[in-house]
């Protein structure tokens, strides 16, 4: 039987309140949506590059945004060593360029996976936490305001990819 993305249901998050929570519903339905996108899809059709010129996949975000989690919230705010998640030899675009649709289903999980410890890792951090990066100070608030820009900037064109593969536009995910 081959693999296909499973269904995903878009979260709702609190729009009052306390920042951290709703950073956090902004930043795990902005998740949800790109997984959204790719449901239904078959490891072949998330690698195809659907919108000439652009070499982007739906497969290359999933694997894009499994490398973002992991940098941000596990090597630079949780302080954790680890080698790179893709090949330093491939370039820096590996993420995007190195796809193997045999593989789709090991990198969905891989994403997942990264979700699920970049929230363990700042869990116990407070949104005024901060890091040096790149000469610059950024607080835990401002990586979570990025990562949901990051998504979002992606997940536009995922709607872009997703339409030219197969005609689906909106909210896949019922959101």
């Amino acid at each position: 039987m081959t693999w296909t993305v499973p269904p995903r249901k878009l979260p709702d998050g609190p729009l009052s309140g306390a920042d951290r929570p709703i950073l956090e519903g902004y930043l795990g339905y902005q998740r949800s949506a790109l997984l959204a996108r790719c449901q239904g899809l078959t490891g072949e059709q998330l690698a195809q590059r659907t919108v000439p010129p652009s070499s982007l996949s739906l497969l290359g975000l999933i694997r894009h945004m499994a490398k973002v989690e992991r940098i941000w919230f596990r090597q630079r705010f949780g302080a954790q060593e680890m080698e790179p998640m893709y090949d330093p030899a491939l370039g820096v675009d590996a993420d995007y360029d190195d796809l193997d649709p045999a593989r789709a289903e090991e990198d969905y999980s891989r994403l997942l996976a990264e979700i699920e410890l970049a929230d363990e890792a700042v869990a116990s951090l407070s949104l005024e936490d901060t890091i040096a990066v790149r000469g610059d100070v950024m607080s835990l608030r401002a990586v979570y305001l990025h990562m949901i820009e990051e998504y979002a900037q992606h997940n536009g064109h995922a709607d872009l990819l997703r339409e030219r593969l197969d005609g689906v536009t909106g909210d896949p995910g019922g959101g």
